[in-house]
């Protein structure tokens, strides 16, 4: 007996272990409540005081798609009234030749007369009277000058990194402007800092001894800056487009405050103040 005894309080033992570890199966038809998750802290929105190249584009984008599906919204425009710091590359491909009847409303690069300086210039178009300005009941500007947002696809303010493709079988043509800014100038306002077709030019000169200005592998940036302004239905960005299936034209309503010509590093090469 004596040698039994500890054997049955082991086994008893045993059995208690047993007990504990098992697991009761589950009633596949008892839903097991789910795990309660602490709450995340609201999520902070970033406040855009000044638009950017990337959130003006981001504006016009919303502004197309919106007069494509005819959904506007029936709201005051949040947009009016807010400061613009917008970088344009040009030059990105080298010195451009100089031609007859360039475009106007876009920035170009060109080598002086003598070959040594490179000019930087930019004539603002004239959308006084064009199908985007006429029309709106905008008789109360006197003036509208076109700046053209080029590359709109691309957000950041540089120049493209993608190369021409190898297997094209020749020379490929920009794609059409259909992202701009529309300078406005009041009627009876001050014509000092219209533009009237004349351009905005700089001269980059040799410094030193150097012969020639070596054309820079990231070209240049024009630089436009002021508050958005508003068409006269309150809105500040109109969009056209010929049909339907055609991508829309959008211009937003600005005042100009600067407009500068800079370097790839953002260096300011020449400046022009307007209004005052």
């Amino acid at each position: 007996m004596s040698f039994r005894r500890p054997l049955v309080v082991l086994a008893a033992s045993g059995l208690f272990l047993s007990g504990c570890d098992r697991q009761e199966p589950t009633d596949p038809l008892v839903e097991i409540p789910p795990a309660i998750e602490a709450p995340s802290a609201p999520r902070t929105v970033p406040v855009v005081t000044v638009l950017d190249r990337g959130a003006l584009l981001t504006e016009l984008r919303e502004a197309a798609s919106a007069y494509a599906a005819q959904s506007r919204p029936d709201v005051a425009d949040p947009l009016v009234g807010k400061r613009f710091s917008v970088s344009i590359a040009f030059g990105c491909s080298g010195p451009e030749p100089v031609v007859e009847g360039q475009a106007e409303g876009l920035a170009r690069a060109t080598r002086g007369p003598e070959g040594r300086a490179i000019q930087l210039s930019m004539t603002p178009g004239d959308w006084t009277t064009s199908a985007l300005v006429g029309g709106s009941g905008g008789e109360a500007w006197e003036a509208v000058e076109g700046f053209w947002i080029t590359r709109p696809w691309m957000e950041q303010p540089g120049c493209p990194g993608a190369t021409a493709d190898p297997l094209a079988s020749g020379p490929v043509a920009p794609s059409p402007q259909t992202f701009g800014l529309a300078a406005v100038f009041d009627a009876g306002g001050s014509r000092l800092d219209r533009r009237n077709g004349r351009a905005y030019v700089v001269s980059v000169r040799p410094e030193g001894e150097a012969d020639v200005v070596e054309f820079p592998g990231q070209g240049y940036r024009l630089r436009l800056q002021g508050r958005m302004g508003a068409f006269p239905d309150g809105r500040a960005i109109r969009c056209r487009s010929a049909g339907p299936e055609q991508r829309p034209v959008c211009i937003a309503a600005v005042r100009l405050d600067r407009v500068a010509f800079e370097d790839a590093e953002g260096s300011s090469l020449a400046e022009w103040r307007v209004g005052g």
